[in-house]
């Protein structure tokens, strides 16, 4: 780990090296007695891939892991996968099409067999890149959500829930997926809205020559109807309320009822009533008595219940049907264009129905109200503070939650039935059996339904714990400290976590909640394979060429039309592919976007920025070592003997590490990046190590030489802890580098305590002088620049004050600022030069001048610059002329309108410059 440091930065090798040096070394797994400090990973899928979420969400995990281990915290950070019923079901089926089997033809053992074979084989990709994105979770003590100790976890769980009289069954309307044959919950919903109709139907009344026009997006649910409803002080139809109509297309009768939910403005104000296919008349049927009629089969076909030229129809096929009949018999008055909410489910994309089926529920109420309390009282805090209004609103208007699938892989429902539908619910057969004296001749058949996948993710924080046993790690480590998602599993996950923590545990699974935002492309759409802006986060480590790219994501789509639309988008976008950034690179990018927003921008440009951060580091670290390696270093460094640049380093890397734990600590994520970027980049590079070359290039006495290369490698060595949490790999590495030549002891930078601020190192007179010294320079620079002298052409610098005291503190650095602003000469003047042969710059209490002599021709400058005046004043008058057309303003795009004002903004503050620049020369 600490050979010579190659001289270019290929992060590809390095990573490899060091993840397996730490995971061969055990450094991920928890140590010491100190405060204890835990993190659970969000269980991923086990089907899935790493995406641009994960990517984002286990950099942020991994840099607070890292963080308070090297606090010295006793730090654990678990990991696991999820079984992900639907998904992994799904995957194993698409499996057994492809040779014309289905699950039914293996039956349920087999089939479970073969989704177990299957995660042997696959199951473990998304951890490999885990691994890749340098998550340092103790993988010896991975959990799967199917694993035996997490079965038996959910199995007590559910038998206590049951006992409690929390867990019930009970024939109810819930979404049904009919392709993937299952209930569903709300939140694996998809409401979106979609273009449709809205069909007005004559409904007779019976005994009378009055109609009732009801409206209508699903036509082919009147056959389900038993009611129709209006609303009591609708004066129009209070004479009817209690008379009947007559179904159109049935032999049915139905009464008119009255409801005060029913919106008089929608419509006619008359509502048709389907129980059993709605969740509103659902409610309304309960409150009415009214019968609840299912229309359909499993699989969204019409059943036995309707008339016999409907029986067996799909139900889209069914609707054209009913339209045309109602057409022919003259009961349907219009089709109006209508927008409409369509539920589709989240797995299939399939149009989900409200089914009346037998089901599973988990009783919610009294569980949320102590999950409310836990926030409002402040054993939980919400990272942004405003999602734990989210979090109530949903609490607030809770359901019971249908927690039964009818799937064959997941937790089976601990529940047995006899022969006359009794139920028993218990450990295994053998315990309800000896629970309830059932003899062995009487058969009991065990439920086919399993568990909904978040029932088993809800007891994740303390079932991976070792619950229900009292198991060591329980005590130590549970409530955790902090839990990182997204806002989109805020109900699905976190809120159930709560509740199931305090039900079981009698205290909070987490102290605090971040919440981070959505990643999006860089013009802030949301990515999707259909828009094809995915971005894979293996692809932007390693690299991906360009017909592998538009192969990758071109692949699977059914439309020609939008494949060569997404190919062409990528060619566009990415015409050379996409070059390797390497890890380190992709976090620091992840870092530095984790602001407190709701959506994020990710930008390639900006990852290609924090490569460039990366390889600067690098090249810092090459100089370090080829001034430090063999040469003395000096062992300890009283700070009153450094030079006015070596206290300020000093003092600048104290700010750096206070304000590094204070963003960590509050969750800044974003500021913490960009602080170290600032002090690494423009303290470090742009100034300590080139204060440091005065000093190490010139005739310095040797000892002082040693006293600079320990505050250069001193410093170095401090931001590269500083880093680390952040960017692992290359911190890791130079730091093996370097741990020689500072004769440390510990084995991993990992394990090195993170650097602590000294007060002592702070020093504010140091920053106020050497900010003087920077500005002088950075003046001479900019002179440089705005008279067009050569770079390395030197220059003679006068400085000028009233300020004695100041000129006294200054004075002793002079020599130093000579090789910084590549100065001739450099020297205190008592009276101001002449202005024709001198340039200025006014800093604080002293001014600059600088001998034009010899450097420039003055004429042949004027000149260049009364041309450059010239159409400068041209191109902003073309500006205004067009900012100042009102045709142009309103057709123009916005993006185009305020291109043009910047462009006038440019111009203008490069004309001031001009003039100034022609003022001087008079």
């Amino acid at each position: 780990m600490n050979e010579p440091l190659p001289p270019q930065y290929i992060p590809d090798a390095l990573e490899k090296e060091c993840y397996a040096f730490w995971e061969q070394q055990g450094y991920f797994k928890p140590r010491g007695l100190d405060q204890p400090y835990c993190i659970m990973l969000p269980p991923p899928n086990v089907t899935g891939s790493l995406h641009m979420g994960h990517g984002f969400q286990h950099t942020l995990m991994d840099i607070l892991t890292r963080y308070h281990r090297m606090q010295g915290d006793n730090t654990l950070w678990q990991p696991g996968t999820d079984h992900a019923g639907i998904s992994t079901q799904m995957v194993v089926e698409r499996q057994l099409l492809q040779k014309n089997q289905s699950r039914h033809d293996l039956g349920r053992d087999a089939f479970v067999e073969a989704i177990w074979q299957w995660k042997k084989i696959s199951g473990s990709r998304i951890t490999e890149q885990m691994r890749v994105m340098g998550n340092s979770c103790d993988w010896t003590r991975e959990r799967f959500t199917l694993d035996e100790g997490l079965s038996a976890a959910v199995n007590k769980a559910f038998v206590t829930l049951h006992e409690q009289g929390l867990i019930y069954r009970a024939k109810r309307l819930v979404n049904w997926d009919p392709k993937l044959l299952t209930a569903i919950s709300d939140l694996e919903v998809l409401n979106e809205e979609e273009d449709g109709f809205l069909w007005h139907i004559q409904y007779p009344v019976v005994g009378c020559d009055d109609v009732l026009i009801v409206a209508t997006t699903r036509p082919e649910t009147l056959l389900g109807d038993t009611a129709v409803a209006v609303h009591p002080e609708d004066s129009r139809y209070q004479h009817l309320i209690g008379k009947k109509v007559a179904l159109p297309l049935t032999n049915r009768e139905i009464p008119i009822i009255a409801d005060d939910s029913i919106d008089r403005e929608f419509g006619s104000g008359a509502v048709k009533i389907t129980p059993a296919h709605d969740f509103n008349d659902y409610d309304m049927g309960l409150r009415h008595s009214l019968p609840m009629i299912n229309i359909l089969t499993p699989d969204a076909h019409l059943n036995a219940t309707v008339p016999e030229a409907y029986k067996g129809l799909d139900r889209f096929v069914a609707r054209e049907k009913i339209l045309a009949d109602l057409q022919k018999q003259g009961l349907l008055i219009k089709a109006e264009p209508h927008r409409l909410k369509v539920p589709r489910g989240d797995r299939s994309g399939v149009i989900v129905e409200p089914y009346l089926t037998e089901q599973w529920f988990l009783k919610m109420a009294d569980l949320a109200k102590p999950a409310i309390a836990a926030v409002k009282e402040g054993k939980i805090r919400f990272v942004p503070e405003n999602w734990q209004n989210t979090y109530f609103q949903w609490l607030d208007n809770i359901h019971d939650w249908c927690i039964s699938r009818q799937l064959w892989w997941g937790h089976r429902i601990p529940a047995w039935y006899d022969n006359q539908g009794h139920i028993f619910v218990g450990k295994d057969e053998a315990t309800v059996r000896a629970q309830h004296k059932i003899a062995d001749d009487i058969v009991l058949t065990q439920d086919n339904d399993v568990l909904d996948t978040w029932f088993s993710s809800a007891l994740w924080p303390f079932s991976t714990l070792g619950w229900p046993e009292k198991a060591a790690d329980l005590k130590t480590f549970y409530p955790t400290s902090v839990l990182i998602t997204g806002f989109d599993i805020l109900f699905f996950w976190v809120a159930r976590m709560v509740m199931m923590g305090l039900h079981f545990m009698d205290e909070v699974p987490f102290k605090t909640v971040y919440i981070t935002g959505l990643i999006r492309d860089h013009e802030g759409q949301k990515m999707s394979k259909t828009k094809g802006n995915v971005l894979d986060p293996l692809d932007l480590i390693y690299g991906i060429d360009l017909a592998t790219l538009i192969e990758k994501r071109v692949s699977g789509l059914m439309q020609p039309q939008m494949a060569a639309r997404i190919e062409k988008v990528t060619r566009e976008h990415y015409p050379d592919g996409i070059p390797a950034f390497g890890t380190d690179a992709l976090r620091f990018t992840f870092c530095a976007l984790a602001s407190t927003g709701r959506n994020i921008r990710f930008d390639l440009a900006r990852l290609s920025g924090y490569r460039n951060f990366c390889n600067k580091l690098w090249n810092a670290a090459r100089f370090i070592f080829l001034h430090t390696a063999d040469k003395p270093i000096a062992k300890m460094v009283d700070s009153k003997q450094l030079s006015l640049g070596e206290r300020w380093l000093l003092s600048r890397l104290q700010h750096t590490i206070q304000l590094s734990k204070e963003h960590l600590n509050t969750y800044r994520f974003d500021l913490l990046a960009q602080q170290l970027y600032e002090f690494a980049w423009d303290e470090y590079c742009d100034w300590g190590l080139e204060w440091a070359k005065t000093i190490l290039q010139s005739d310095a006495a040797e000892d002082k030489k040693a006293q600079t290369r320990y505050i250069l490698i001193h410093s170095f060595e401090t931001l590269l802890a500083l880093l680390h949490p952040i960017i692992p790999f290359i911190t890791e590495k130079l730091w093996q580098s370097f741990k020689p030549l500072l004769a440390l002891t510990e084995p991993s930078l990992m394990l090195r305590a993170y650097p602590q601020y000294n007060a002592h190192l702070h020093d504010e007179n140091s920053e106020e002088l050497f900010s003087l010294a920077q500005a002088i320079i950075v003046a001479t620079r900019n002179i440089r620049v705005e008279m067009n002298i050569a770079p390395g052409k030197p220059v003679a610098l006068s400085l000028m004050t009233a300020n004695d005291a100041l000129r006294t503190r200054l004075n002793p650095y002079l020599e130093n600022l000579k090789p910084l602003a590549r100065l001739s000469a450099i020297s205190w003047i008592e009276l101001a030069p002449s202005a024709q042969q001198f340039a200025t710059a006014e800093i604080k209490d002293i001014t600059c001048f600088i001998d034009l002599a010899g450097l420039i021709d003055i004429a042949a400058e004027k000149e260049r610059l009364n041309k450059e005046k010239v159409k400068l004043e041209q191109e902003i008058s073309k500006c205004r002329s067009k900012l100042d057309n009102p045709q142009f303003v309103d057709r123009a795009p916005a993006a185009v309108i305020e291109l043009e004002k910047a462009r006038l903004a440019e111009f203008s503050v490069t004309l001031e410059k001009v003039q100034m620049q022609l003022q001087r020369y008079g």
